[in-house]
């Protein structure tokens, strides 16, 4: 049973983001085609332990669709429609399984409807689209799984009483929906580079979902600067996946890796779209935006031969850039660990002590960062303490081995 639910988990994760998307395509019904797509995994795990279907997502996919015809055979409100669509869905099922990358555009943008919240927006893209638990999800937003559950179900009502439909919206309400569309692609390819539970701390399959995702979005608006600068950070991320664990799953620090296994053709094309996305800026004779700005951080990292040779002068300015055109308190940390690099520990600890706690609570961001600038300032007892406090709130067990394998060293 145990190899079974490990193949359904793989496959849910490679294949999830399509069974909706086809499911509620043919039902017009998100919703209705996320919870009867979970079910279709429940069936599965009962189903498997004799035997796997050549094509599992084909045979979940299928299981689903029934399960929504027999939904709406069982509702009270067997008008026309639904028994139109029920039919239409009968002599779909035994059609061979073709996943169509329009549908998960559909999912991503039904998912990020203005109707929802942002908070809505963020948490149902995250479950329906990258496939995570709710659990995974609450550590992502630093909330609690009962209200990111809460955020989910509220979604699902709100699209289904405005009868949002499944479909790509109309050019001209694009640009509105945009920044929410990106933060969400962008809040994926994160929970791919840096994983926030499991075993292991990159996850190359989520990662690259949202690199597809977030290429197909740029391509639907090749004007639009800030699409183009996500894809590029995405890619620059992307191309130190190869060093960045060790073949057990042992996570590598940017100072240890061999920079000779980045992927450098990838590091080209991101140069590449970043400059597109330059030239799409001046062309709209605006400056850089938020993702232009982190591309740009990334591209320092990306061509400097070795982390003392990088130019870490410069991306304290982008940081500082970016800190005023989008405040955030992570990027007012990471602007810390810059200063560290190019000017020292102590200014860099002043910096970090300045930065409001609240903001950071059941997170291991601060006082692993905190922690680091204490050993090399030699306050060792400090350090210690503060490291071992940030391992005790990751939930990733190969980064949290990271951390305390540093406090131990200390």
């Amino acid at each position: 049973m145990t190899d079974v639910r490990r193949t359904i988990e793989a496959v849910w994760r490679i294949e999830g983001a399509r069974i909706v998307a086809s499911v509620a395509k043919a039902t017009g019904d998100l919703g209705l085609a996320e919870d009867v797509a979970h079910e279709a995994v429940v069936e599965a795990l009962g189903s498997w332990g004799r035997e796997i279907p050549t094509n599992p997502g084909a045979w979940l996919t299928a299981v689903a669709k029934r399960r929504a015809i027999d939904a709406w055979r069982r509702s009270e409100r067997r008008d026309d429609r639904y028994a139109s669509i029920a039919r239409t869905l009968d002599e779909a099922i035994d059609d061979e399984w073709q996943p169509i990358d329009d549908d998960i555009v559909r999912l991503v943008f039904t998912a990020c409807h203005p109707a929802l919240s942002r908070e809505s927006q963020v948490a149902l893209t995250l479950r329906v689209v990258a496939g995570l638990s709710t659990e995974e999800i609450a550590r992502m937003l630093l909330t609690t799984v009962p209200t990111v559950q809460a955020r989910i179900t509220r979604a699902k009502k709100t699209l289904a009483a405005a009868r949002v439909p499944f479909e790509t919206p109309e050019p001209g309400e694009w640009a509105a929906r945009l920044t929410t569309v990106l933060g969400v692609v962008y809040l994926v390819f994160t929970e791919g580079y840096a994983a926030t539970g499991g075993d292991r701390w990159v996850r190359p399959d989520l990662a690259d979902e949202a690199v597809r995702l977030g290429r197909v979005v740029a391509g639907l608006l090749p004007r639009e600067p800030e699409p183009l600068a996500l894809v590029a950070l995405m890619e620059f991320q992307r191309s130190r996946f190869a060093a960045r664990e060790t073949p057990d799953g042992t996570p590598v620090l940017l100072a240890d890796q061999d920079r000779r296994r980045w992927d450098h053709g990838q590091i080209a094309r991101a140069v590449s779209v970043l400059r597109r996305a330059d030239a799409a800026a001046a062309g709209r004779r605006t400056g850089r935006g938020p993702y232009a700005l982190q591309a740009a951080i990334a591209e320092c990292h990306a061509i400097a031969p070795s982390v003392e040779a990088t130019d870490w002068a410069r991306i304290v300015l982008l940081y500082e850039t970016l800190g005023r055109i989008a405040p955030n308190p992570v990027v007012d940390l990471n602007r810390a660990v810059a200063v560290s690099m190019a000017t020292g520990p102590a200014e860099a600890l002043a910096l970090v002590d300045a930065i409001d706690d609240a903001a950071f609570r059941g997170s291991y961001l601060l006082p692993s960062v905190r922690g680091e600038l204490l050993s090399r300032l030699g306050r060792i007892d400090e350090a210690r303490s503060e490291l071992r406090t940030a391992a005790s709130l990751v939930r990733n067990a190969a980064q949290r081995s990271v951390l305390e394998a540093k406090a131990d060293r200390l």
